[in-house]
């Protein structure tokens, strides 16, 4: 394997194991702890196999094309057997025949593929060493963009009445507001063969590997480790990302919410091919190529293809190319994926299906590598499920019904069928959550509070609306765009309900109307704290049209009945009320990817338990047993690096059981100061401790100012807490860094810095406290999920009835001790992040050394743990380990 240095030997078996499994096509669990050149193994083991495999196909390719070119008209010793009858009972020569056109239109269709490739690779061999040819079309461009100018100068001064013009350009932009007539699927007969046309035309998809991860900075940091490694020159890599993060036309971007930036962007395309070309619409084509991208230009999008191609590029870098070629990179990028041999792309995107089949990514026979996947189960989970509030039910029916009235003349018979099977739909859901549509949701109290939970099938026929075809009405909002023509309504006459005409029934809805408008137009800052309690989906329905949110809810409604749940969740009034969608099954949005792709590898620092993946996402997605396999590797720290230590009793010999019943005693938090006190004193630079929430952190916190602890602890090391903001996260991080080279310099009694942080918050996951930022991790307690949540429970109760008993235990007990296993994980692993790092862990609960939780800790981690049940002794290997690390430094 190429590789930047000598890789260390678990690098190679990974390497060797990742080979492997792409060779065998498998489904593989990779885990590889953070700190050991998880990336660069990923990079290099399997570009190694796709270059092999390049190599092989091309070697076929050329030994087919051999025999096509000597056997055109002889038969091949297979066809010419005799007596070979075809099981139809057809005769030898008929079979003989088929076999022979088969093979030749195969010889056919590689020579095309080769002339195809070779076409490309000679376009990006040029680009390569030319590089007048990459600012001729750059000046070409100029050329253009000037020439243009100069013609709407002209043009503008020629013209006269501009008063008139101004008229004429306000009905034209209503007249965008207006549905397109709507032709349902049973009528598009005759249009669906022009589309399967145009498939001819695209170009093959060479065999690829679709790289993602959780975000959009551990994304750039892996194409970094590609420009670095061996690879990082001839290899076809293409960045992929959502329109928010691509779009570099500043118009779209200022409108914030990805859903109106897609909505947008897409109703600027349409307007692109619908320009009317009739000399006599002159003055209107005009105004419309306003709403026309300047960025969509498709000569300029494939120069940028090829750009993207030639040298490995990351999203700013993307970016910035768009931008100074005048092209736009969320389509460039999108072009350069069928020739790209690796693509780069957040895990929405690949695990979405409807996403997917939008950005043209085509999974057969290709193979998908999954980083950062110890949450997948949960991604997948949260990306199928949706949430609806009553507010948002009763805005979107008010708007609706007005968009309706005022286009009724307009507006085609089976657009205002649809518009009245949704408005019908969102009556009935507002009626579920115990309120009516006509009235103001914030003034409407709820008579039965609480969370009810209803299988899908119940929540349609309670609500009276399993007789409408949902899969119709979904289609029918993603085609006729009415989030975006009614979002541009409500821009419109938003600001004043006289300038929309409503007839009396419309009337009663005029004090709603004005409160959601209100709702609309509000800017208020982030910090201001929203007073009256309606208003806390304010900036939601701000950035997006409400109407947006509820299509999520519409799809999600059209899960089969036993994967998902409907949450009805009553508040004390129906605008805070609201309606989820929770999906059970994961495994069914991820079969397909598992059946479509060559192999698939899931990978991650921290994949301990596994037992999740194996059996609620491959084993429910129908993938055989024998497919999946399993590689996990040690630490590249020597042993002696690191200290892991359960302690089961604090100083003054309290049990630690941190329960819900037994964790707010006084005694419990006491004991907790005091091993604090004690670590402090003998562990130089910055301690990390994680808390099972922020609840209890506060709890704890504010005992310890009450006792005087804290002020003894702050002698010793300066207090920092984790933010619940995130934005605020960075700021903190900085002065808890600062604080702990100050000390380090300094010397005298401070000691470094303590800082307060939650598991599963800001500071639990993508954040390294290497070297002196954390030399030691404290876990309080064992951070259990709440068992009493409606989704949980019912999750808990789903696992029951589709999983097999483990080892004796329910599998709803497994499921909990795995949430919180993975959790703590996450958290520990925090702290060592190289070679030549160390650190102390210590777990705070006797049930940390209960077998079923002690082998749930990452393999690493757990070899080198010791259970003590005193502080004393586990105080003495403490003050010991860092003592001797002191000397050593």
């Amino acid at each position: 394997f190429p590789f930047p240095y000598t890789p260390y030997r678990i690098q190679e078996q990974f390497m060797e194991a990742l080979y492997g499994a792409l060779e065998a096509g498998r489904v593989g669990i990779f885990e590889s702890p953070t700190g050991t050149g998880k990336s660069l193994s990923l990079i290099c083991g399997a570009l190694s196999w796709l270059r092999d495999w390049e190599e092989k196909r091309r070697q076929e390719e050329a030994r087919l094309l051999a025999l096509g070119a000597g056997g055109r008209d002889g038969l091949t010793p297979q066809q010419a057997r005799p007596g070979s009858a075809d099981t139809a009972g057809e005769p030898d020569w008929v079979t003989a025949f088929m076999q022979k056109k088969e093979e030749r239109d195969m010889v056919d269709r590689l020579k095309e593929e080769q002339i195809r490739r070779k076409k490309r690779e000679d376009r990006l061999e040029k680009i390569r060493h030319n590089v007048q040819l990459k600012y001729a079309a750059k000046r070409k461009r100029c050329e253009e963009d000037e020439a243009k100018r100069l013609l709407q100068l002209s043009k503008e001064a020629l013209s006269q009445g501009a008063g008139e013009g101004v008229l004429d350009q306000l009905d034209y932009n209503e007249e965008e507001l207006i549905l397109a007539e709507y032709e349902s699927d049973d009528e598009k007969k005759v249009v669906s063969g022009l589309e399967e046309d145009d498939d001819d035309l695209e170009e093959e998809h060479v065999t690829k590997i679709y790289y993602c991860s959780r975000t959009h900075s551990q994304l750039s940091q892996f194409v970094r480790e590609v420009q670095k490694s061996p690879f990082g020159k001839d290899t076809r890599l293409v960045s992929l990302g959502s329109r928010q993060n691509l779009c570099v036309n500043e118009e779209v971007r200022r409108l914030g919410a990805l859903q109106l930036i897609n909505d947008r962007c897409m109703e600027m395309q349409k307007n692109k091919y619908e320009k009317k070309s009739d000399e006599e619409n002159e003055g209107k084509k005009r105004r419309v190529s306003r709403t026309v991208c300047p960025f969509y230009s498709y000569e300029q999008m494939q120069f940028l293809r090829d750009e993207v191609l030639v040298e490995v590029k990351d999203i700013e870098q993307l970016v910035s190319l768009g931008r100074e070629t005048k092209a736009c990179p969320y389509y460039g990028s999108r072009f350069a994926i069928p020739a790209a041999q690796l693509v780069v792309l957040p895990y929405q995107m690949l695990l979405h299906e409807p996403t997917r089949n939008a950005a043209g990514i085509k999974l057969k026979d290709q193979v998908v590598i999954i980083d950062e996947a110890h949450n997948l189960i949960d991604t997948i989970t949260c990306i199928h499920s949706a949430e609806v509030s009553g507010s948002q039910l009763c805005c979107a029916h008010s708007q609706l019904s007005q968009y309706m009235e005022r286009y009724r003349k307009r507006l085609q018979a089976k657009n205002l069928m649809y518009i009245k099977q949704i408005l019908y739909l969102l009556e009935r859901f507002v009626a579920m959550l115990g309120g009516n549509v006509n009235q103001n949701p914030g003034c409407q109290a709820v008579s039965q509070t609480g969370t009810v939970l209803k299988s899908i099938n119940d929540f349609l026929f309670q609500s009276q609306i399993d007789n409408i075809n949902l899969f119709k009405v979904r289609r029918y909002c993603e085609k006729s765009l009415i989030s975006r023509k009614l979002f541009g309504f409500m821009e419109r006459y938003g600001g004043s309900a006289s300038a929309v005409k409503t007839n009396k029934e419309n009337q009663k809805l005029a004090g709603l109307q004005n409160f959601l408008l209100t709702l609309q137009q509000g800017s208020e800052k982030e910090g201001i704290p929203q007073s009256p309690p309606v208003e806390a989906e304010h900036d939601q329905l701000r950035t997006a049209s409400p109407l947006m949110q509820i299509e999520g809810f519409l799809s999600a409604l059209t899960n089969a009945n036993q994967d998902g749940r409907v949450i009805l969740n009553r508040q004390a009034t129906v605008g805070q009320s609201s309606l989820k969608f929770l999906l059970l099954n994961p495994a069914v949005h991820f079969a397909k990817v598992v059946e479509e792709c060559r192999a698939v590898i899931i990978a991650g620092g921290t994949m301990q338990p596994v037992a999740d993946f194996r059996e609620q996402l491959l084993c429910c997605a129908g993938v055989d047993p024998a497919r999946v396999m399993e590689f996990s590797c040690g630490h590249v720290i020597p042993p002696e690096n690191i200290l892991p230590i359960i302690l089961c009793s604090g100083p003054s010999n309290q049990q630690l059981e941190f329960t819900y019943q037994t964790r707010d005693l006084p005694q419990m938090m006491d004991e907790t100061g005091r091993i604090l006190c004690n670590l402090c004193n003998v562990i130089l630079g910055g301690v990390v401790c994680f808390f099972p929430s922020y609840e209890y952190e506060k709890q704890v916190y504010g005992h310890w100012e009450k006792t005087g602890l804290l002020s003894r602890l702050a002698a010793k090391k300066k207090i920092f807490q984790e933010p619940k903001k995130a934005n605020q996260v960075e700021q903190v991080l900085v002065e808890y860094a600062k604080c702990i080279k100050r000390c380090s310099q300094t010397g005298g009694q401070m000691t470094g810095a303590l800082l307060l942080s939650v598991v599963g918050g800001k500071m639990s996951e993508g954040i390294n406290f290497s070297d002196d930022l954390g030399r030691c991790v404290i876990m309080v307690g064992m951070p259990y999920p709440n068992i009493t949540s409606p989704e949980l429970q019912e999750k808990m109760t789903w696992l029951d009835k589709k999983m097999p008993r483990a080892a004796g235990q329910a599998p709803s007990r497994v499921l909990i001790e795995n949430l919180c296993m993975k959790a703590v994980n996450q958290s520990i692993g925090r702290a060592i992040r190289h070679q030549k790092d160390f650190a102390s862990i210590l777990l705070l609960d006797h049930r940390y050394a209960r077998p079923a939780i002690f082998n749930k800790l990452p393999q690493w981690i757990r070899e080198r743990t010791q259970v003590k049940p005193a502080f004393g002794s586990a105080f003495a290997e403490l003050r010991k380990f860092h003592r001797g690390k002191l000397d050593a430094l």
